[in-house]
């Protein structure tokens, strides 16, 4: 990662949110469900370039399971290492506040599943298989 990138461990703001989401290709959210869902953040972690932030990740959960969500990255800044960087650092803040009888998830979509892969994720089929659904949509 190049130096003028800089991790901080904070939840992003709204529109950062509702930016990167877009940008990087995920699921966009509307500015109401990101208002009420960022505030139940576990941890999070956002990389800035100057003060653009350009990729973030956070974890959600209660103590007992924690799931790694909304990874993102924007396309011109892919390939850098900010994924591994954000991956790192909420691996590290989770294992700080985890207790030993944590369960982590994710969902992989497409080539990240070799990312995950690299911090210990295995996929769960055929023992368990991922389902998801939609409210509202």
């Amino acid at each position: 990662m190049a130096a003028s990138y800089k991790t901080f461990v904070e939840i992003p703001s709204i529109t950062d949110y509702l930016h990167l989401r877009k940008a990087a290709g995920l699921t966009p959210r509307s500015h109401e469900a990101a208002k009420r869902g960022l505030p139940n953040t576990v941890v999070s972690a956002l990389i800035r370039n100057g003060e653009n932030v350009v990729a973030m990740g956070r974890v959600i959960g209660d103590g007992l399971c924690y799931q790694i969500v909304d990874i993102a990255v924007l396309p011109e800044h892919q390939g850098r290492g900010l994924g591994k960087e954000i991956m790192s650092t909420l691996m590290d803040k989770l294992k700080e506040i985890a207790t030993t009888e944590v369960y982590i998830s994710l969902i992989a979509d497409g080539d990240a599943s070799f990312l995950y892969k690299k911090y210990g994720f295995k996929e769960t089929a055929p023992v368990s298989i991922g389902m998801a659904m939609w409210i509202g949509q």
